[in-house]
């Protein structure tokens, strides 16, 4: 049954709370959601079988989640912080996580800003690229999500995203000020900060992510793992996947 977190905002962060074990907090991707990225993907009975305790949110703007129209609301910072509200209020101190694509992301922000509530770190879809992001590009992302005729959106990327949001039937509002987030890209001094043991899995033909081992180099304890024949989106449910964070969290 979902539950609900409440953010320093008073945001409603919808989450599920499974199993028993050490507790592993599972972030999703932009215009996704904890059924769509976990659930479905059979994530959750996968890790309840390696005896984990599932935490997995709805980030604000997706799915149960509360839904603000202002991108200031979506500030990285923010988001990050509602993920300790879902920990929280879970009552867990420490636990282990694992992000795909902008849920990979804000494992990263965390592990930055609050090291000492994450274990071990999996970070999905998120390779190379995270040193590429450029404004302009998220501003043309969000204007065809903003875009009163999908016939307008001319952008393949863009098309690509409004495309995969109304399937999933999202608040397309929401998900525009999202995409519109402030963000720091942390440099690879910063990264080399970052003590954790870490994980970083990407497909072989993802090209939104870039290579697995451009961001695992960056970390001094990680490891890259590169999922043949997969892309973007079809690298979350992979077997091979599952089996190497199955592996990575029994340290």
């Amino acid at each position: 049954m979902t539950q609900f977190a409440t953010a320093t905002d008073g945001t409603a962060i919808a989450y599920d709370d499974e199993g028993t074990g050490k507790p592993l907090l599972l972030i999703h991707g932009f215009a996704a959601s904890r059924t769509i990225t976990w659930r479905n993907t059979r994530w959750y009975d996968w890790l309840a079988k390696s005896g984990i305790r599932v935490i997995a949110m709805d980030c604000r703007g997706h799915g149960e989640s509360g839904k603000p129209h202002d991108p200031m609301q979506y500030d990285e910072g923010i988001m990050a912080a509602d993920a300790l509200a879902v920990l929280d209020a879970c009552a867990v101190a420490k636990a282990d996580i694992m992000g795909y694509s902008m849920g990979g992301y804000l494992a990263i922000r965390l592990a930055h800003d609050t090291p000492e509530r994450l274990g071990r770190i999996v970070l999905g879809g998120v390779g190379g690229a995270y040193f590429d992001f450029w404004q302009s590009r998220s501003d043309v992302i969000a204007d065809g999500l903003s875009a009163a005729d999908p016939a307008e959106v001319t952008d393949p990327t863009a098309r690509e995203f409004r495309r995969f949001a109304e399937a999933a039937k999202n608040d397309l509002a929401a998900l525009a000020a999202c995409m519109r987030r402030a963000r720091i890209v942390f440099s690879r001094e910063q990264l080399a900060q970052i003590a954790h043991d870490i994980l970083v899995v990407c497909g072989e033909t993802d090209d939104v992510s870039g290579p697995a081992d451009g961001l695992a180099q960056c970390f001094p304890h990680a490891r890259a793992l590169t999922i043949a024949g997969r892309n973007h989106h079809m690298t979350v449910g992979d077997k091979r996947y599952k089996e190497a964070v199955a592996e990575f969290l029994r340290g």
